[in-house]
């Protein structure tokens, strides 16, 4: 399919999704994929998903919170996504790959919130008495381009990237919790991977999620009370296949470990 507008991408992206196959970058196709028409794109297609699929939205997620990964994107603050109820994968469940194209799993710290957040001027404190409780969470995320190459217009217009995530069982007081020095250590089969800390997500996920309402506050959206925030991976994302199980121990909101099917 060649995309050359909203409602193309929005058909090439589901049926990308759908058949398990990836395609080359939209914006090689369509030179008119700004940044703006990219987040329509992205409304147009959760738009989509809640009415042929009868998925219902249930939160906000944050990517390209990473300076590394800012940097190459010639960007500052992080892009937004859309959560749906299915996406959702409960603790214990195997993480189904018959679903999906290029699965990788990155460790999160996940908000769910009490109170309404909606900008312009919204600062971290603000996020933070906003906050219900934090979470330790896994997001498997899903790109639908070949090896996950894509301009910043792709990713956003493809959800960034969104798939699947699992949120721990252990909940803390946002005043309760260091979120800059949290610390995670991820496994692969029992085999270090890779370790970080609540500040490689722009140097505070509290900080990272006030950008990112701000920004949402020129689209006229907002975080709304009872949402799940994913707030960004805080190490690289692993990729994951047949067999593999995935584990994170942090520091003071429990192990995650997810297995994919054989």
């Amino acid at each position: 399919m060649t995309v050359t507008d909203i409602p193309s991408a929005v058909e090439s992206l589901l049926a990308c999704e759908s058949n398990r196959v990836s395609r080359s970058r939209i914006t090689e196709e369509w030179d008119g994929l700004d940044l703006a028409t990219a987040y329509t794109v992205q409304s147009e297609l959760v738009a989509a998903k809640v009415a042929r699929q009868g998925d219902a939205i249930i939160g906000t997620k944050l990517g390209l919170t990473s300076a590394a990964k800012q940097q190459r994107m010639g960007i500052s603050s992080p892009l937004t996504a859309v959560l749906l109820k299915s996406y959702v994968l409960k603790q214990g469940a195997l993480l189904p790959l018959d679903r999906l194209i290029q699965p990788r799993v990155e460790p999160e710290l996940v908000f769910t919130m009490k109170t309404k957040l909606q900008g312009p001027g919204v600062t971290t404190e603000d996020v933070l008495d906003a906050i219900d409780k934090v979470y330790a969470g896994f997001e498997v995320i899903d790109s639908r381009y070949h090896d996950y190459s894509f301009a910043l217009p792709d990713v956003v217009a493809d959800n960034a990237s969104s798939a699947l995530f699992i949120v721990g069982e252990v909940g803390v007081d946002a005043a309760d919790i260091d979120l800059i020095n949290e610390h995670v250590a991820i496994s692969m089969n029992g085999e270090f991977v890779y370790e970080a800390t609540g500040e490689a997500v722009q140097g505070n996920p509290a900080y990272a999620l006030a950008l990112a309402v701000n920004e949402l506050a020129e689209r006229g959206q907002f975080v709304d009370a009872g949402e799940v925030v994913l707030t960004g991976g805080m190490t690289d994302a692993v990729p994951i296949g047949p067999g593999d199980t995935i584990s994170a121990v942090f520091s003071h909101l429990g192990t995650l470990s997810v297995t994919a099917t054989s």
